[in-house]
């Protein structure tokens, strides 16, 4: 869908791809000539004159157009794919067993998948499907982080899972699950759950965002697009992420709006509404915000957001942020924009990093491209054990130096899929189709460490409590 001119008031610069009118020979061009600016397929405010001098720039954003144009070929065959998947994996598991279907089917006891049903779990909850919370305690230094992972991790269920899960076992109040609108591909992208842990003492609301769902073309390609928005004082955007958010063509992110309702809302302006309602009430109340590889992004552009329309009420409450596996956001300016609008306002913003997940070592940060980390890295290696960094090693994971150590890890990875469960305890035991994704770790290292499997035993089983504690 073809995006109209930016608002100059919202952004100084930008650079948007657009695969949808990338044609073969236009894309083979750019490899060829500097001048951006003559490509159909590119769109910026310096229309014409846009020079990239870097073939190795003008070969990411190559990568990046047809890796979204394949995305979108594929993307109902995909889809259907992912639908098949989960539903053979639900009748796997709601039966007992793969042996047991026969005879369920015999003895009419076979339960059929329902996937709008509290009882179905995605492909990524079937690789984990740990939904208590344990022996957690509101007085642990590490509540909240845990909290917050489980969060991440339950936003990749549906709506009924989530509130039978949130409302039975974790013993907290359903807000709601959103399934939020992208204006620039006009359909629903974003989903967003939203709940509140209540005691005598707190109330802390829990916005996790969903995370790349590994069926869906458009979360790969708001990951794959490597747009990007200059906002004034803030810095270099990454557009995939801002799209995702709710930005809006033309306007960007006016601070009030007039909800359209023909259509579902926009993610950010759902979740500051129901904040701004929920924290009025209560002056003692708070909220966190997190979230897993995609949602991890979305998780801290919420607060970037925020602090430009200088929602004081939410920059009071804003407990922290906690992400995991999250991808990189925007350029050195942001992040040096986001690191003095956290201190000033004393939010905590954690970045969980486990061993050579690829997705917090993209997009690059290196000369041909923007993106820049910030904040604290606690990353965590295969053993759990955690070290405070800046950056996560091998930051740019493709690194001819660091791929025989890499897959000789992933096999280690898989021998622990065997031994986990007696070292450390039934509740970490890991199941076929887990020990199946781990077996690409061999051919694609840190793939599998992206899944929530070993970012939830990082915050169980990393001893993290000192730092946390003057949390």
């Amino acid at each position: 869908m073809a995006s109209k001119k930016c608002n100059k008031s919202f952004a100084n610069s930008y650079m948007l791809l657009k695969p949808e009118e990338a044609h073969f020979f236009d894309i083979i061009r750019v490899l060829f000539s500097s001048n951006l600016g003559h490509r159909k397929f590119v769109e910026s405010n310096e229309k014409g004159t846009l020079v990239e001098g870097s073939f190795r720039h003008r070969w990411l954003i190559f990568i990046s157009i047809v890796l979204q144009k394949l995305m979108l070929f594929i993307a109902k065959p995909l889809s259907t794919l992912g639908s098949w998947v989960e539903w053979f994996l639900n009748l796997i598991v709601l039966n007992g067993g793969f042996r047991r279907i026969p005879f369920n089917y015999l003895t009419g006891k076979l339960v059929v998948p329902d996937c709008t049903s509290h009882t179905f779990m995605s492909c990524i909850g079937n690789l984990d499907g740990r939904v208590r919370l344990g022996d957690l305690k509101r007085e642990d230094n590490k509540y909240y982080v845990s909290l917050a992972m489980m969060a991440s991790k339950a936003s990749y269920e549906n709506a009924a899972f989530l509130k039978a899960t949130i409302t039975n076992d974790w013993k907290m109040e359903f807000v709601g699950f959103f399934e939020c609108w992208n204006e620039y591909l006009g359909k629903v992208t974003t989903q967003v759950l939203i709940f509140l842990d209540k005691s005598e003492d707190s109330e802390t609301y829990v916005v996790a965002f969903r995370g790349t769902e590994p069926f869906t073309a458009d979360d790969w390609c708001s990951d794959l697009d490597i747009s990007w928005y200059e906002i004034p004082g803030a810095g270099k955007i990454h557009g995939g992420f801002l799209k995702a958010l709710g930005l809006q063509k033309n306007v960007g992110y006016p601070k009030e709006i007039e909800r359209d309702e023909s259509r579902p809302p926009l993610a950010y302006y759902v979740i500051r509404n129901i904040l701004r309602k929920g924290l009025s009430k209560n002056a003692k109340a708070k909220f966190i915000v997190t979230g897993h590889s995609l949602g991890g992004a979305l998780a801290i552009l919420f607060p970037t957001i925020m602090f430009l329309h200088d929602e004081k009420l939410l920059m009071e409450r804003l407990h922290g942020v906690y992400t995991f596996g999250q991808p990189r956001v925007g350029d050195e300016a942001y992040a040096t924009y986001m690191k003095q609008k956290l201190k000033e306002n004393s939010i905590m913003y954690c970045r969980f990093v486990y061993n050579n997940d690829i997705v917090p070592r993209l997009p690059y940060d290196d000369k041909d491209l923007l993106f820049k980390h910030f904040g604290i890295c606690l990353f965590f290696n295969r053993h759990y054990e955690f070290q405070v960094v800046e950056e996560e090693p091998n930051k740019n994971y493709f690194s001819l130096w660091c791929v025989i150590p890499m897959i000789y890890n992933a096999i280690l990875e898989l021998i622990r899929s065997f031994t986990i469960e007696y070292m450390k305890g039934p509740h970490y035991r890991e199941g076929w189709f887990l020990f199946s994704f781990r077996l690409l770790g061999i051919l694609i290292p840190g793939l599998p460490a992206h899944g929530p499997q070993d970012y939830v035993n990082s915050t169980l089983l990393g001893s993290i409590e000192n730092h946390f504690k003057s949390d």
